[in-house]
């Protein structure tokens, strides 16, 4: 494992949760009713999950398992190998669901779904990059 690659990954996940801890509206209707606050949140949303996938598949190289199949096995291995708990794990994949309709399916995106994400789920990337901090200090 490249700590360094890892350190900036990591950075970049901080970022990405800044933009979109200070550009998300505290109602849904802003976000619904203004398209460059979407791009801006989904965008960076988006990132923020490619980028924990990116880290997460860079730990499971490091290890003796198999690589992952899809995008949220990457966190479900990472709970297996008792890196994280399975509740995170599974909140973590869930969030790949949504960047895959956000990267494939744009049109069909629910602000509401979203800007609940923005506003409840933030902290489950940054629980991520704590772990992911600790993973790196040993």
């Amino acid at each position: 494992m490249d700590r360094e690659v890892v350190e900036q990954k990591l950075e970049s996940l901080r970022r990405c949760l800044s933009r979109v801890e200070t550009k998300c509206p505290l109602d849904a209707a802003t976000l619904v009713a203004d398209l460059d606050l979407q791009d801006i949140v989904s965008l960076n949303l988006s990132r923020a999950v490619q980028i924990s996938v990116d880290i997460g598949a860079h730990l499971i190289a490091g290890m003796e398992v198999a690589p992952p199949d899809t995008m949220g096995q990457t966190f479900e291995l990472l709970a297996q190998a008792g890196v994280m708990n399975a509740e995170l794990a599974n909140r973590l994949k869930k969030a790949v669901g949504f960047r895959n309709i956000a990267v494939h399916n744009y049109e069909s995106i629910n602000w509401e779904i979203v800007h609940s994400i923005a506003k409840n789920h933030l902290t489950d990337f940054s629980e991520f990059a704590k772990i992911v901090a600790m993973e790196i200090g040993k």
